[in-house]
């Protein structure tokens, strides 16, 4: 008995026989998905294509195969086609000049979105500009979770200096609806972060300890405004009345042993999150960028996010308006530009899932 290759005019022509019939076979199953993708209208068909076309690998040692995409490129056809099934139109999907998949969201017209898929099957939906991931995706694992840090970093740091708080609201909304649906319609795990309006949802701070003279500048910046801010029982934090009956707080309770702090917002309707009042309040806001290294908001740790140091953002605070803050303006000065960091890992949400170590 030999091992040597046998490399006859036969076995050459026997192999690349044989790679062609693969080369088929795996070209029928990859159209297959292909047209399931582009043509379903059930949700569980749709992310079966998506996920499959993820995993697709079309290399052959002796057939070049025809142009196809990435699995970047299927996560954006799949969020597409999901949210065209639930008539969102504020989302296009548009193919560009090097063969990727690429949204815009209404009303920014000026931001393009990409997916970028890590070795392990997580796609970030990534802001170009500011290379911004704003959520996580894993297909597979059924997981969905928003980026707090970097919705502040582009939403309340950066696109603020362009645009009015409720073009920005109303920009965020499309992607809140691609999370409902991924939990409603395929059973994901989801966490709307900063995004939640429950009244019950707590924000808890990445820091244990929190020096009381942070909450002390915000009694110094209410006391010109409209707005009251007032010492919780047990001095166990502060409660700012704002309009419309929403309440903000940043507090930890006083029966709980460890008494971590946390923000929570109130509100009649469940209808304002965290989010919305750094988006909406002006006082609010540049009271939170000022000392954002203490009021990080810590991870919920749902998502595998890869573990890479980040240039830091510039969050330079716009200099305080000459009136007080209202619920729909946003005329504070704008903030320096930031800089771009490289990945998804910083103080208030880099996901790790099965770890308990804190963002």
């Amino acid at each position: 008995m030999t091992n040597k290759i046998d490399n006859s005019p036969v076995a050459r022509i026997s192999a690349l026989s044989n790679s062609f019939k693969d080369v088929l076979k795996r070209g029928q199953q990859y159209v297959d998905l292909l047209d399931q993708l582009a043509s379903t209208t059930q949700a569980e068909d749709l992310l079966a294509a998506a996920g499959e076309l993820t995993k697709q690998d079309l290399h052959n040692a002796f057939i070049n195969f025809p142009q196809h995409y990435q699995a970047a490129d299927y996560c954006m056809l799949f969020m597409g086609r999901l949210l065209e099934m639930h008539g969102v139109t504020s989302v296009a999907v548009k193919e560009n000049r090097q063969h990727e998949f690429v949204a815009t969201v209404d009303p920014l017209t000026d931001a393009s979105f990409k997916f970028v898929v890590s070795d392990n099957g997580e796609a970030a939906f990534t802001e170009q500009s500011q290379q911004q991931p704003l959520f996580y995706m894993n297909l597979n694992q059924r997981l969905f979770q928003f980026n707090n840090r970097a919705l502040v970093n582009y939403f309340i740091v950066y696109a603020l200096q362009k645009h009015s708080d409720l073009e920005l609201r109303d920009a965020i909304k499309p992607l809140i609806e691609f999370a409902n649906e991924l939990a409603d319609d395929l059973g994901f795990t989801i966490n709307l972060g900063i995004l939640n309006t429950a009244n019950d949802q707590r924000f808890k701070l990445q820091e244990p300890d929190l020096q009381l003279t942070v909450i002390d500048r915000l009694f110094v910046k209410t006391a010109e405004t409209d707005y009251m801010l007032m010492n919780l029982p047990h001095n166990s934090g502060a409660e700012l009345l704002l309009d419309q009956g929403i309440k903000f707080d940043l507090s930890f309770d006083p029966d709980d042993y460890s008494q971590e702090w946390a923000f929570s917002v109130k509100d009649p309707g469940e209808q304002v999150s965290f989010f919305d009042i750094l988006l909406h309040y002006n006082l609010v806001r540049q009271w939170y960028l000022a000392d954002r290294d203490a009021l990080a908001v810590r991870s919920e740790q749902l998502i595998i996010a890869d573990d890479e140091p980040t240039t830091p953002v510039t969050t330079t605070v716009p200099p305080e308006p000459s009136e007080p803050a209202s619920a729909t303006a946003a005329d504070d000065s704008a903030p320096a530009e930031p800089t771009a960091p490289k990945s998804a890992d910083d103080d208030e949400t880099d996901e790790e899932i099965k770890h308990d170590e804190d963002d």
